[in-house]
């Protein structure tokens, strides 16, 4: 049997009742269509992995410009808010809640992909160079950014708002924002990226502008206690650079306090966008920024159920989140109360393709219960 007992216990989230305390994180797998819709397969997906107490749907794209790659979801437009209501439907189940993490890559994407044929638009004229962009024909250097005026600003948090009200229409419970991973949002926090003079930029209380413009436009749609904010504060994937992470982030997180959030959801300094890295002398624990936080707290990255449980009895979070394992594993919680054995990742069929390597991964066999 496994030891992760806290786990298994039931907390109440944005008014709603969770039946567990895992955590299903927002996971990119590029199995939308070329117009952003939602499909049957991830439909299934979702569903294989419904024993999540919180299932955060992948990052959505809230406007044309905001993606960088092909195949992921939008909540932009109507088709889109349609295409995603199954998926919805398939996931959520009593004991359970869907949220949806709304997303803009900003500087991460490429002209390739931009609809008006052109690099792409971020706070400042800063491209990213110790990364490539993974195009169809390989890995490309970045592009140095348009630097965004305060239309381009007005408009891409408006559009979080719209992304937001759509959401809804389509059934999820909240949304989260990505702050996280060095896309948009980050890129205006982070002091290595945004070198703007105006009240977007300099000053913390200013580089924080655009996420409170972003929440502002989307309590317009969803209420507080149902919008989390998910941050990577001790990350540099992506050029993520600033020069105080641990004050930045301190800040950040202590005025996410005024707005009665419904978590904050901290990605552990051991993880690097999707893969694993190694922890700086510079990484800030977990646990230092988590009791800042005055509502509950989801943590990701590398746990295991042990790890898990300990993270909930020593009160650094209120939930974990495993990716790589409910990947493999869509039927990670039953595992976990087994104590059963974990399958792998396979890296055929992460990132688009097919149902193989996305819906294909086997549950326990009668045998093995």
């Amino acid at each position: 049997m496994s030891t992760a007992n806290r786990l298994f216990e039931p907390f109440t989230l944005g008014g709603q009742k969770l039946a567990n305390r895992m955590v299903l994180p927002p996971l990119t797998r590029s199995r939308a269509t070329d117009e952003g819709l939602a499909t049957d397969l991830m439909a299934d997906y979702y569903r294989q992995r419904s024993g999540a107490g919180l299932i955060i749907a992948e990052g959505t794209v809230v406007l044309p410009q905001a993606t960088a790659y092909p195949r992921v979801p939008g909540l932009y437009n109507a088709a889109q808010v349609e295409a995603w209501k199954p998926v919805v439907a398939a996931a959520k189940h009593d004991g359970n809640a869907m949220y949806c993490q709304l997303w803009h890559v900003g500087r991460q994407s490429h002209s390739t992909v931009q609809p008006d044929g052109l690099p792409p638009k971020a706070p400042s004229p800063v491209p990213i160079t110790g990364f490539k962009y993974r195009s169809p024909d390989g890995p490309v250097a970045y592009e140095t950014p348009r630097e965004m005026s305060e239309a381009d600003i007005q408009e891409a948090a408006t559009a979080f708002g719209a992304a937001a009200r759509n959401a809804m229409i389509a059934g999820f419970d909240g949304v989260e924002l990505h702050g996280a991973n060095g896309y948009l949002i980050e890129q205006f926090l982070d002091d290595g990226i945004n070198r703007r003079t105006d009240s977007y930029g300099g000053s913390i209380e200013n580089r924080m502008r655009f996420l409170r413009e972003v929440l502002s436009a989307v309590f317009d749609h969803v209420p507080p206690h149902r919008v989390g904010v998910r941050l990577s504060p001790s990350s540099t994937w992506m050029d993520a650079i600033d020069s105080d992470k641990r004050r930045l982030f301190g800040t950040v997180i202590n005025r996410l306090n005024e707005f009665g959030l419904a978590y904050l959801h901290l990605v552990e300094p051991g993880i690097a966008g999707s893969s694993s890295a190694e922890v700086s002398a510079e990484a800030i624990p977990t646990a230092d920024l988590a009791a800042l936080f005055d509502g509950p707290v989801i943590v990701t990255g590398g746990h295991t159920p042990e790890t898990a449980d300990a993270v909930i009895e020593n009160g650094t979070a209120d939930l974990v989140g495993f990716g790589r394992l409910f990947i493999a594993n869509p039927d990670l919680p039953r595992r976990f109360a087994l104590g059963a054995p974990f399958g792998d990742v396979r890296k055929r069929g992460l990132y688009g393709g097919t149902a193989e390597g996305y819906t294909d991964y086997p549950e326990l066999s009668a045998a093995e219960l």
